[in-house]
Protein backbone atom coordinates (compact mmCIF):
# COMPACT_ATOMS: atom_id res chain seq x y z
CA UNK A 1 0.00 0.00 0.00
CA UNK A 2 1.33 3.28 -0.97
CA UNK A 3 1.49 6.00 1.97
CA UNK A 4 -1.11 8.48 0.32
CA UNK A 5 -3.52 5.27 0.39
CA UNK A 6 -2.83 5.40 4.02
CA UNK A 7 -2.66 8.96 5.00
CA UNK A 8 -6.02 10.93 5.61
CA UNK A 9 -8.05 7.36 5.14
CA UNK A 10 -9.65 5.18 7.79
CA UNK A 11 -8.27 1.76 7.95
CA UNK A 12 -8.12 -1.21 9.57
CA UNK A 13 -4.77 -2.15 11.67
CA UNK A 14 -3.72 -5.09 14.00
CA UNK A 15 -1.36 -4.87 17.30
CA UNK A 16 2.24 -5.96 16.81
CA UNK A 17 3.61 -4.15 19.88
CA UNK A 18 3.64 -2.22 22.76
CA UNK A 19 5.52 0.48 24.79
CA UNK A 20 4.67 2.54 27.92
CA UNK A 21 2.61 5.07 25.86
CA UNK A 22 1.60 3.69 22.66
CA UNK A 23 0.56 0.47 20.88
CA UNK A 24 2.39 0.17 17.49
CA UNK A 25 0.37 -1.40 14.66
CA UNK A 26 0.57 -2.59 11.05
CA UNK A 27 -1.24 -1.66 7.76
CA UNK A 28 -0.25 -3.20 5.10
CA UNK A 29 3.48 -3.45 6.16
CA UNK A 30 3.07 -0.01 7.16
CA UNK A 31 3.52 0.81 11.39
CA UNK A 32 1.26 3.68 13.04
CA UNK A 33 1.49 4.66 16.55
CA UNK A 34 -1.87 4.47 18.47
CA UNK A 35 -2.15 6.65 21.99
CA UNK A 36 -2.95 3.69 24.71
CA UNK A 37 -5.11 6.40 26.42
CA UNK A 38 -7.50 6.40 23.72
CA UNK A 39 -8.97 2.46 24.40
CA UNK A 40 -10.50 1.91 27.22
CA UNK A 41 -9.46 -1.71 27.58
CA UNK A 42 -6.14 -3.37 26.73
CA UNK A 43 -4.96 -3.96 22.83
CA UNK A 44 -3.74 -7.34 22.86
CA UNK A 45 -1.05 -8.47 20.27
CA UNK A 46 -2.66 -9.56 17.14
CA UNK A 47 -6.39 -7.21 17.33
CA UNK A 48 -7.30 -4.86 15.12
CA UNK A 49 -8.33 -1.46 15.14
CA UNK A 50 -10.21 0.92 12.86
CA UNK A 51 -8.69 4.25 12.95
CA UNK A 52 -7.68 7.70 10.79
CA UNK A 53 -4.27 7.69 9.79
CA UNK A 54 -2.11 10.73 9.82
CA UNK A 55 1.35 12.24 10.25
CA UNK A 56 1.80 14.01 13.30
CA UNK A 57 4.03 17.02 13.94
CA UNK A 58 6.99 14.84 14.56
CA UNK A 59 6.67 13.41 11.64
CA UNK A 60 5.46 10.52 13.24
CA UNK A 61 2.69 7.64 11.29
CA UNK A 62 -0.43 7.65 13.49
CA UNK A 63 -3.27 6.17 13.98
CA UNK A 64 -6.11 7.63 15.90
CA UNK A 65 -10.07 5.90 16.89
CA UNK A 66 -11.37 9.71 17.08
CA UNK A 67 -12.32 9.76 13.30
CA UNK A 68 -12.17 13.56 12.61
CA UNK A 69 -15.06 15.35 11.05
CA UNK A 70 -13.01 16.78 8.44
CA UNK A 71 -11.95 14.44 5.66
CA UNK A 72 -10.62 13.73 2.30
CA UNK A 73 -13.54 14.93 0.19
CA UNK A 74 -15.75 15.53 3.92
CA UNK A 75 -16.34 19.42 4.82
CA UNK A 76 -16.59 20.23 8.46
CA UNK A 77 -15.97 23.31 11.15
CA UNK A 78 -12.92 23.22 12.71
CA UNK A 79 -10.93 26.17 15.03
CA UNK A 80 -8.23 28.34 13.97
CA UNK A 81 -5.72 27.79 16.71
CA UNK A 82 -2.36 29.63 14.86
CA UNK A 83 -1.02 31.53 11.19
CA UNK A 84 2.30 31.94 9.64
CA UNK A 85 2.62 34.50 7.04
CA UNK A 86 4.61 32.18 5.19
CA UNK A 87 2.73 29.41 5.97
CA UNK A 88 -1.44 30.13 6.22
CA UNK A 89 -3.38 28.90 9.11
CA UNK A 90 -3.74 26.09 11.10
CA UNK A 91 -6.28 24.51 11.69
CA UNK A 92 -7.44 21.96 14.86
CA UNK A 93 -9.57 18.82 13.48
CA UNK A 94 -9.38 17.28 16.26
CA UNK A 95 -6.53 15.50 15.83
CA UNK A 96 -3.99 14.50 18.78
CA UNK A 97 -0.61 16.47 18.47
CA UNK A 98 -1.42 17.19 14.76
CA UNK A 99 -3.14 20.90 13.05
CA UNK A 100 -3.66 20.67 9.99
CA UNK A 101 -2.44 23.55 7.65
CA UNK A 102 -4.42 25.89 5.12
CA UNK A 103 -2.57 27.21 2.70
CA UNK A 104 -2.00 31.21 2.07
CA UNK A 105 -2.84 30.14 -1.41
CA UNK A 106 -6.26 29.82 -0.20
CA UNK A 107 -5.97 33.28 2.10
CA UNK A 108 -7.32 36.76 1.34
CA UNK A 109 -4.68 38.38 -0.20
CA UNK A 110 -4.85 40.74 2.82
CA UNK A 111 -3.26 38.94 5.76
CA UNK A 112 -5.58 41.37 8.12
CA UNK A 113 -9.04 39.47 6.67
CA UNK A 114 -6.66 36.18 7.41
CA UNK A 115 -8.32 33.94 10.37
CA UNK A 116 -7.03 34.58 13.88
CA UNK A 117 -7.40 31.98 16.89
CA UNK A 118 -10.39 30.94 17.68
CA UNK A 119 -12.19 31.61 14.06
CA UNK A 120 -14.15 29.08 12.99
CA UNK A 121 -13.21 27.58 9.11
CA UNK A 122 -15.20 24.95 6.96
CA UNK A 123 -12.44 22.97 5.53
CA UNK A 124 -11.88 19.22 4.34
CA UNK A 125 -8.49 17.57 3.33
CA UNK A 126 -6.06 16.47 0.93
CA UNK A 127 -3.02 14.71 0.55
CA UNK A 128 -0.21 16.10 -2.00
CA UNK A 129 2.13 14.49 -4.11
CA UNK A 130 4.57 14.13 -0.26
CA UNK A 131 2.05 12.48 1.05
CA UNK A 132 1.52 15.75 3.51
CA UNK A 133 -1.47 16.50 4.51
CA UNK A 134 -3.45 19.58 4.16
CA UNK A 135 -6.97 21.54 5.02
CA UNK A 136 -8.99 23.21 1.81
CA UNK A 137 -11.82 25.66 1.84
CA UNK A 138 -15.49 24.49 1.34
CA UNK A 139 -16.53 26.26 -2.05
CA UNK A 140 -19.96 27.56 -2.47
CA UNK A 141 -21.88 24.15 -3.23
CA UNK A 142 -20.73 22.50 0.40
CA UNK A 143 -22.23 25.65 1.93
CA UNK A 144 -25.53 25.02 -0.41
CA UNK A 145 -25.95 21.26 0.57
CA UNK A 146 -25.58 21.92 4.49
CA UNK A 147 -27.67 25.15 4.38
CA UNK A 148 -31.61 25.57 5.50
CA UNK A 149 -33.94 28.16 4.07
CA UNK A 150 -35.00 30.54 6.28
CA UNK A 151 -38.85 32.31 7.13
CA UNK A 152 -40.10 35.75 6.60
CA UNK A 153 -39.91 35.60 10.68
CA UNK A 154 -36.46 35.81 10.59
CA UNK A 155 -36.69 39.64 9.90
CA UNK A 156 -35.53 41.84 12.86
CA UNK A 157 -34.04 38.53 14.26
CA UNK A 158 -30.50 38.23 15.99
CA UNK A 159 -27.71 35.71 14.33
CA UNK A 160 -24.71 34.42 14.81
CA UNK A 161 -22.71 33.63 11.57
CA UNK A 162 -19.51 32.41 10.31
CA UNK A 163 -17.91 34.86 7.27
CA UNK A 164 -16.95 31.81 4.58
CA UNK A 165 -16.75 34.03 1.61
CA UNK A 166 -14.88 37.69 1.26
CA UNK A 167 -16.19 39.29 -2.65
CA UNK A 168 -15.64 42.64 -3.45
CA UNK A 169 -19.46 42.71 -3.16
CA UNK A 170 -19.98 41.80 0.24
CA UNK A 171 -19.41 38.92 2.88
CA UNK A 172 -21.07 35.87 2.77
CA UNK A 173 -21.97 34.07 5.89
CA UNK A 174 -23.46 31.04 7.12
CA UNK A 175 -25.51 31.28 10.13
CA UNK A 176 -25.40 28.83 12.99
CA UNK A 177 -28.83 27.24 12.02
CA UNK A 178 -27.14 26.79 8.72
CA UNK A 179 -28.89 29.90 7.06
CA UNK A 180 -26.85 31.58 4.16
CA UNK A 181 -26.50 35.23 4.45
CA UNK A 182 -25.08 38.14 2.95
CA UNK A 183 -23.37 41.27 4.15
CA UNK A 184 -23.08 44.25 2.28
CA UNK A 185 -20.31 46.48 2.90
CA UNK A 186 -22.58 49.50 3.73
CA UNK A 187 -23.92 47.68 6.64
CA UNK A 188 -20.89 47.34 8.48
CA UNK A 189 -18.15 49.46 9.89
CA UNK A 190 -14.76 47.04 8.82
CA UNK A 191 -14.81 44.09 6.70
CA UNK A 192 -15.19 41.31 8.52
CA UNK A 193 -11.93 38.51 8.80
CA UNK A 194 -12.38 34.73 6.94
CA UNK A 195 -13.99 32.74 9.33
CA UNK A 196 -14.53 35.37 11.90
CA UNK A 197 -17.72 35.10 13.71
CA UNK A 198 -19.88 37.51 13.79
CA UNK A 199 -23.34 38.97 16.11
CA UNK A 200 -25.66 40.22 13.15
CA UNK A 201 -29.06 41.36 12.57
CA UNK A 202 -31.46 40.43 9.51
CA UNK A 203 -32.82 43.27 7.70
CA UNK A 204 -34.25 41.00 4.77
CA UNK A 205 -34.91 37.58 3.79
CA UNK A 206 -35.10 37.17 -0.05
CA UNK A 207 -37.33 34.62 -1.63
CA UNK A 208 -34.62 31.90 -1.54
CA UNK A 209 -34.43 31.85 1.86
CA UNK A 210 -31.44 33.51 2.36
CA UNK A 211 -30.56 36.44 4.45
CA UNK A 212 -29.80 39.93 4.36
CA UNK A 213 -27.63 41.36 7.25
CA UNK A 214 -26.21 43.86 9.12
CA UNK A 215 -23.69 44.37 11.40
CA UNK A 216 -24.97 47.98 12.22
CA UNK A 217 -26.59 47.98 15.79
CA UNK A 218 -30.74 49.15 15.81
CA UNK A 219 -31.12 52.52 16.28
CA UNK A 220 -31.96 52.52 19.68
CA UNK A 221 -29.23 50.42 20.63
CA UNK A 222 -26.53 53.32 18.75
CA UNK A 223 -28.22 55.88 21.19
CA UNK A 224 -26.62 56.60 24.18
CA UNK A 225 -27.42 56.10 27.69
CA UNK A 226 -29.52 59.31 28.79
CA UNK A 227 -31.36 58.86 25.30
CA UNK A 228 -32.23 55.02 26.41
CA UNK A 229 -33.46 56.46 29.60
CA UNK A 230 -35.89 58.87 27.87
CA UNK A 231 -36.98 55.92 25.64
CA UNK A 232 -37.48 54.15 28.30
CA UNK A 233 -39.55 56.54 30.38
CA UNK A 234 -41.96 57.21 27.12
CA UNK A 235 -42.69 53.48 26.71
CA UNK A 236 -43.72 53.54 30.65
CA UNK A 237 -45.54 56.62 30.04
CA UNK A 238 -48.08 55.12 27.17
CA UNK A 239 -45.66 57.10 24.59
CA UNK A 240 -46.34 60.52 25.74
CA UNK A 241 -44.10 63.03 27.67
CA UNK A 242 -45.18 66.18 28.82
CA UNK A 243 -41.19 67.53 28.39
CA UNK A 244 -39.80 69.19 24.84
CA UNK A 245 -36.64 71.27 24.57
CA UNK A 246 -39.29 74.24 25.28
CA UNK A 247 -39.38 72.18 29.31
CA UNK A 248 -37.41 74.46 31.89
CA UNK A 249 -33.96 73.09 32.85
CA UNK A 250 -35.69 72.41 36.64
CA UNK A 251 -38.45 70.45 35.40
CA UNK A 252 -36.25 68.43 33.16
CA UNK A 253 -33.77 67.91 36.05
CA UNK A 254 -36.44 67.13 38.45
CA UNK A 255 -38.46 64.00 36.48
CA UNK A 256 -35.02 62.91 34.62
CA UNK A 257 -31.95 63.67 36.82
CA UNK A 258 -30.04 65.44 33.93
CA UNK A 259 -29.41 68.59 32.19
CA UNK A 260 -31.39 70.47 29.82
CA UNK A 261 -28.48 70.03 27.29
CA UNK A 262 -28.05 66.41 28.06
CA UNK A 263 -31.45 66.10 27.44
CA UNK A 264 -31.42 68.00 24.28
CA UNK A 265 -28.98 66.16 22.79
CA UNK A 266 -30.74 62.91 23.60
CA UNK A 267 -33.63 63.93 22.37
CA UNK A 268 -32.11 65.00 19.13
CA UNK A 269 -30.16 61.44 18.45
CA UNK A 270 -33.79 60.11 18.81
CA UNK A 271 -35.52 62.12 16.32
CA UNK A 272 -32.58 61.56 14.40
CA UNK A 273 -33.50 58.04 14.22
CA UNK A 274 -36.98 58.43 13.96
CA UNK A 275 -38.01 56.84 17.52
CA UNK A 276 -39.75 60.05 18.28
CA UNK A 277 -41.41 63.45 17.38
CA UNK A 278 -42.11 66.83 19.21
CA UNK A 279 -45.47 67.64 18.99
CA UNK A 280 -48.29 70.15 21.11
CA UNK A 281 -45.60 70.70 23.52
CA UNK A 282 -44.85 66.91 24.32
CA UNK A 283 -42.63 64.37 23.37
CA UNK A 284 -44.42 61.46 21.74
CA UNK A 285 -42.77 57.91 21.20
CA UNK A 286 -43.60 57.11 17.24
CA UNK A 287 -46.08 54.10 16.56
CA UNK A 288 -43.33 51.98 15.34
CA UNK A 289 -41.86 51.87 18.60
Amino acid sequence: MEMNELIGHQVEAKAVDENEDFYFLQAQGITLRLIKSELEKKLAKGESVSGFVYENEDHELQITTNIPQSRLDHYAFGDVVSSRHNLGVFVDIGLPNKDVLVSLDELPELSRLWPQKGDHLMIALKVDSKDRLWGTLAPEDAFQEISAKASKTMQNKDVVAVAYRLKIAGTHVITSDFHLGFIHPSERDAEPRLGEELKARVIGVQPDGTLNLSLRPRAYEAIGDDAQMILAALKHQNGVLDYTDKSTPEEIRAFFGISKGQFKRAVGHLMKAGLVKQQDSKLILNKQQ
